[in-house]
């Protein structure tokens, strides 16, 4: 009997918490806003982060409470964009294309080696070795092929040694940008015709030793540009693409070809 009456108290208790758990629940309900499913299914569900928000439901309630707008993002492009804003009720705000960029032209053909690598082909683990890697230059691209594994688009592959981006397959999800370790990829304006093609923050002779092509912050190109875009910090050039208007002149004049354009043929 004392049984019975035990399981009894059990089951009464267990039912009234029941009870008491399902009127919290409706109580405490937090309504989910609408818009948040209807962005979501817009989205084109790549879940990369390029948004810079935790995959596409991250970014779809932060569209939907205002913290993230419409074209937020980089991957869906402007169709989805203009899907969003309709959910949204907003105007479409145009936003400017960028693409990544290896910031090293320092392939097997033009740089220098320290010592020859056999081992883990890992970008992160090369770069801890003596000197940043097997390269003579230290902030030159492993070519060991990190951000092309984790590239979704395959928008990059690594070519003679160093990784290259097919500007047309890139979504600007910013995920090589983060793989790589000498931090040699940078997202620049699509329509960017000039670019410094090197990384190298070394004084001039040592990056003629390591590299042909490396930039040797001669300060050629901050002479001559007739717009004032380029610039030299840190014995390293640099171009101003709010400024630049892609006249080619620097890319003519660099000495070593570290400044390049898709538009004129280099020969390394």
């Amino acid at each position: 009997m004392g049984i019975l009456i035990c399981v009894a108290i059990l089951g009464a208790l267990g039912l009234l918490f029941g009870c008491a758990l399902g009127f919290a629940a409706v109580k405490f309900k937090v309504e989910e806003d609408p818009r948040v499913e209807l962005v979501r299914e817009a989205l084109p569900g790549a879940n990369c982060g390029g948004c810079g928000f935790p995959g596409c439901d991250g970014l779809a309630f932060a569209i939907a409470n205002g913290s993230a707008k419409a074209n937020g993002c980089p991957v869906g492009g402007e169709s989805v964009a203009a899907k969003i804003s309709d959910i949204m009720g907003v105007n479409l705000e145009k936003r400017s294309r960028v693409t990544a960029y290896v910031k090293c032209a320092g392939s097997e053909s033009v740089s220098a080696r320290r010592y020859e690598y056999s081992g883990l082909e890992d970008c992160g683990a090369q770069a801890k070795l003596a000197g940043g890697g097997p390269k003579s230059c230290s902030y030159g691209c492993l070519g060991a092929g990190n951000c092309v594994v984790k590239c979704q688009f395959d928008a990059l592959k690594v070519v003679d040694g160093v990784a290259v981006v097919d500007k047309e397959k890139c979504v600007a999800c910013g995920q090589c940008v983060d793989a790589c370790p000498k931090n040699l990829i940078s997202l620049i304006p699509y329509e960017a015709a000039v670019k410094v093609a090197c990384s190298s923050k070394d004084f001039g002779k040592p990056v003629r030793d390591a590299c042909s092509v490396g930039c040797i912050g001669c300060r050629i190109c901050e002479k001559i540009c007739p717009l004032k875009a380029a610039h030299v910090n840190d014995n390293l050039a640099e171009i101003d693409y709010d400024a630049c208007r892609f006249c080619l002149t620097c890319v003519g004049k660099c000495p070593t070809k570290a400044i390049q354009s898709e538009l004129i043929a280099v020969d390394n």
